[in-house]
């Protein structure tokens, strides 16, 4: 099943977004599980802060939506994942489910590929006690039409960032919360470190192999020439994997004052950062990475260097994301079990590279389909299960 929704780009200073009219019957359908339950949304457990749904405002709502001049005439906001989007040629945004190859990565359902960042209480009003959608109150409201703010393909802390932005302007929380909110970099989270760490390997130093290839917003960057074959939820999401199994839990065990158990040589061999970030050496993490994609730049250098070019896919978020599933896999083995947490030089992984038989102009679409497919037919011709003879027959 698919939603397809004629949207409007508009691009303001925090970045550039899609508004749209969706009927509310749809909206219930694909929007996030906290409008059918009272509890934390997921920006609001990365915040350290508990709004759950109050149903007397959902009641009122519901009341105030039986009446015969009824309106919602501010936006609802969305955080919708890029896994589950596309653009067709007319410009139109087609939402769909999304399912993956690979067991670690969780599917997203229908219901799931709308996160509210703002409006719950709005959508709530649609739901009955049950979770279902109220067809009592559709008959009365007749199409309800939403208009909505989707935000593509952001990371948690833009989640944060838009939530307290939104929420201090609107006076919705107070504003002592908000002003809290404003001063997230105070608290360690694995997802605060990921995105630190994306923002300055895109943006610090143009030596970078990553510089100015991570869009912020899952959009072009606005004043960069080339189009950026990365978003930076695909960036964090991938890198977190390296440093926890539950990134929400640790934020919130800082924020109580407290610091993770370092991890074990068991639970490194899954987390090989794990103990760098417990350690707060979040910047030899990103040398790692910087080693370790100048190495993938330098053994690869044309198909890198083709950013640009229709069909090659090295610079692009599949083969991104199944090179960071390569170094979880072969980082504790690379240094040894005793040297956990060292950089590897660049050398180094470039050797580790040369097992990889493949050449520039063999990374295209056609050996490498869209989608996790293409993910997890390059994650096999990293690790050796494949042949690129293989992949072209």
């Amino acid at each position: 099943m698919e939603i397809i929704l004629p949207v409007i780009q508009v691009t303001q200073p925090i970045g550039t977004f899609y508004t749209a009219s969706i009927s509310a019957k749809e909206l219930v359908k694909i929007s996030y599980a906290d409008v059918r339950r009272i509890g934390e949304r997921d920006v609001e457990k990365y915040l350290g802060i508990q709004r759950p749904l109050d149903m007397r405002r959902v009641n009122e709502i519901k009341r105030y939506l039986r009446s015969p001049d009824a309106a919602f005439p501010t936006g609802v906001i969305l955080s919708v994942d890029q896994k589950c989007t596309e653009f067709d040629s007319s410009g139109k945004l087609i939402l769909r489910p999304f399912n993956s190859d690979f067991e670690e990565d969780d599917a997203i359902p229908i219901s799931k590929i709308a996160q509210i960042l703002d409006g719950q209480h709005r959508i709530g009003a649609f739901v009955t006690e049950g979770g279902m959608f109220d067809e009592n109150l559709w008959k009365v409201t007749g199409d309800f039409q939403i208009n909505v703010s989707i935000f593509i393909g952001i990371d948690p802390d833009e989640q944060a960032n838009i939530f307290a932005t939104v929420n201090l302007a609107q006076t919705k929380v107070s504003r002592s919360l908000a002003y809290d909110l404003e001063g997230l970099s105070k608290t360690r989270s694995p997802f605060r470190t990921c995105h630190q760490i994306a923002v300055t390997l895109d943006g610090a130093d143009p030596r970078s192999p990553l510089y100015h290839r991570i869009k912020r917003l899952g959009v072009k960057t606005k004043g960069r020439e080339i189009s950026e074959p990365l978003t930076q939820a695909a960036f964090v999401e991938s890198l977190v994997r390296l440093i926890s199994a539950d990134p929400l839990g640790d934020r919130l065990l800082y924020l109580k004052g407290k610091v993770p158990r370092m991890a074990t040589i068991e639970q490194l061999r899954k987390l090989p950062f794990r103990n760098l970030f417990l350690e707060e050496r979040d910047n030899d993490i990103a040398v790692i990475l910087y080693n370790y994609f100048t190495a993938i730049r330098e053994s690869w250098p044309q198909a890198w260097a083709g950013i640009n070019v229709e069909g090659n896919i090295l610079p692009r978020s599949n083969a991104f994301k199944a090179f960071m599933r390569y170094l979880k896999e072969s980082y504790v083995d690379l240094v040894g079990e005793e040297n956990i947490g060292e950089i590897p030089d660049i050398a180094s992984f470039k050797n580790l590279f040369k097992r990889v038989k493949v050449s520039d102009p063999d990374f295209t679409s056609g050996n490498f389909k869209p989608g996790s497919g293409g993910e997890s037919a390059f994650f096999k011709l990293l690790t050796g299960k494949t042949t690129i003879k293989e992949l072209k027959n």
